[in-house]
């Protein structure tokens, strides 16, 4: 039915949650060997991803597999989850030895090969089994808030590369953000690699935060990832509750984020939905014609609860259906 929605509105491509407080929104054999538990408790028996990619597929609509919660195991759990009672060295830690903890989430150790390695398998082990069209990381993957990174472990990396000085206490100092993000920048590169071995037509798609900010907090240098060349597909979070902040952004991120990669490369996010927030129609048409004016042919929307509110809306921007752009 939520398929069948998104094709009536003409929308072309799903990004379907596959890994979620913990848990994969599909069958999964290594979460199976690690936890004992191969899909999210709740939907138990089942097996969504495949789901959607089957109605997806038969109306031409891509499925992006998104691994929503990134390097953070839980949310609202200040123990970090299944996942760090059962690995508690994987765990981030901020200044005070605490697990890191930003906006109610709880977070991994990124910089931890073991947990690279964790979340580069799950990823694989999608693109391995699913007939996904691409794959998308968000504010969570490949992040980590910049008040993590003082865990024994970094610690002991950061030392090793500095002559053996500990990290600055100040969790946004310059050189200790640039040396974290781009640690970060370098998982990316390597994973990025090994997918593109596995499916050259694999789309790659990010969604982080806004750019300098998302530096700033959480570690994300994402225009480096474009002018690296590793990302398909760049989907920043330009959420915005008037037309005036979303304009701003619109034009920062043209006109100085995106270096040489095309255009095309960039898709703004917008806002559709947050716990009982919708914009007016008249809000949303804006944000769509702001895109088109600058020449932006779509846009994602976060999240699909919200697209049943404006059916008229869609069909007027969506129908008929653009095929998806190639990359």
């Amino acid at each position: 039915e939520a398929v069948a929605l998104c094709d009536e509105l003409g929308f072309n491509s799903i990004f379907v949650v596959t890994w979620n407080k913990g848990y994969t929104v599909y069958q999964s054999a290594i979460m199976d060997s690690l936890f004992g538990q191969s899909i999210i408790p709740d939907l138990e028996g089942r097996d969504p991803l495949q789901e959607v990619i089957e109605e997806a597929h038969k109306r031409d609509i891509k499925v992006f597999a998104w691994f929503e919660f990134g390097f953070s195991p839980s949310m609202g759990d200040p123990t970090g989850g299944h996942i760090i009672q059962k690995f508690p060295h994987w765990a981030s830690k901020d200044k005070e030895g605490n697990i890191t903890e930003k906006n109610g989430f709880q977070w991994m150790n990124a910089f931890h090969p073991e947990v690279q390695d964790f979340i580069q398998s799950l990823i694989i082990e999608v693109v391995e089994k699913y007939d996904v069209d691409g794959i998308q990381g968000d504010d969570r993957l490949p992040a980590m808030p910049s008040n993590g990174g003082y865990s024994d472990y970094t610690k002991e990396l950061y030392a090793s590369e500095h002559s053996g000085k500990m990290p600055p206490s100040y969790e946004k100092d310059y050189n200790w953000v640039k040396w974290r993000s781009g640690k970060l920048n370098q998982f990316l590169k390597n994973l990025v690699s090994d997918l593109r071995q596995m499916d050259e037509e694999l789309i790659i798609s990010m969604a982080p935060s806004i750019y300098e900010w998302s530096e700033e907090n959480y570690l994300q240098d994402w225009p480096t990832w474009m002018n690296m060349g590793l990302v398909d597909l760049v989907i920043p979070q330009v959420y915005r509750y008037n037309i005036d902040a979303y304009n701003y952004e619109l034009d920062k991120i043209l006109e100085q984020q995106l270096g040489k990669v095309s255009s095309q490369a960039f898709v703004p996010g917008v806002l559709l939905q947050v716990s009982d927030y919708n914009p007016d129609e008249a809000l949303l048409e804006q944000f769509i014609q702001s895109n088109r004016e600058r020449g932006i042919d779509g846009e994602v929307f976060f999240y699909f609860e919200g697209i049943r509110k404006y059916p008229q809306l869609f069909k007027k921007y969506y129908l008929p259906k653009k095929p998806f752009p190639t990359y």
